[in-house]
């Protein structure tokens, strides 16, 4: 009887030790086509009624069928995604973390969050901070790319925490590509005009600030009204693209 039980777990034993090499665990569970990080400025001079575009902007852009499309469309299948907010210095949130998006349903359901959630801040516009929280970001993501990009909308420049060039230039030297959306505003700030109209124009200060790394571009919203449209184009943009160039 035991020489039989023996017998019985050697056989067991080496079912077992069968099925693991024959069936080895996928390298590449974790891998995805792109990180993206949508971080988003609900600093003060961006009111209510601009927030809600904004954030209705990004919700519906996510299950857009053309940003599902280019979401799924590269090698992986799909990309993780997480959505920040941020204004001052020391005010950043993650409002839906790192999720992966292979498919409609993953994109709705990251939609839904992103419509549901209160609004995070109201203080200063520190993008440089808003850069160097997104790093931190990607550094503890769960999941692997060939590419990495930060995605920053915002209504005005840089005017708490330190230099953008410094934090942007050090996302940039990690191989992370940073994108710009410039929401235009038609009156200048009372309290700070050259904040929303900086000599040049905002988008002028963008290109020259903000956005670096392969592949980089800002694209210019005439006001929070556009904004949800361009949206969508700038997402199929920079997604297929970046998916593109690894095939």
């Amino acid at each position: 009887m035991l020489k039989r039980t023996t017998a019985l777990l050697v056989a067991l034993v080496a079912i077992v030790a069968l099925v693991c090499v024959s069936a080895p665990a996928r390298a590449d569970e974790g891998d995805v086509d792109l990180l993206l990080v949508l971080a988003a400025d609900v600093s003060r001079s961006v009111d209510d009624a601009k927030f809600k575009l904004q954030r209705e902007g990004y919700a519906a852009a996510i299950v857009d069928p053309r940003v599902v499309r280019a979401m799924t469309g590269g090698p992986k299948g799909r990309i993780a995604l997480v959505f920040i907010e941020w204004a001052s210095e020391w005010e950043q949130r993650v409002v839906v973390d790192w999720t992966i998006i292979a498919g409609e349903r993953d994109a709705q359901a990251v939609s839904n969050r992103v419509r549901e959630a209160e609004r995070s801040y109201r203080g200063r516009t520190s993008i440089s901070a808003a850069i160097d929280f997104c790093m931190g970001v990607l550094a503890r993501s769960p999941f692997q790319a060939n590419r990495s990009v930060i995605d920053v909308s915002g209504d005005g420049t840089n005017n708490s925490g330190r230099e953008v060039t410094s934090s942007r230039d050090e996302a940039i030297a990690k191989g992370v590509t940073i994108n710009g959306l410039v929401i235009l505003s038609e009156v200048p700030l009372a309290t700070n005009p050259s904040h929303t109209h900086p000599p040049g124009g905002l988008t002028a200060y963008y290109e020259n600030n903000v956005i670096g790394g392969p592949g980089a571009f800002v694209v210019e919203a005439e006001n929070f009204e556009a904004f949800g449209q361009l949206i969508i184009s700038k997402l199929v943009k920079e997604i297929a693209e970046l998916t593109l160039l690894r095939r």
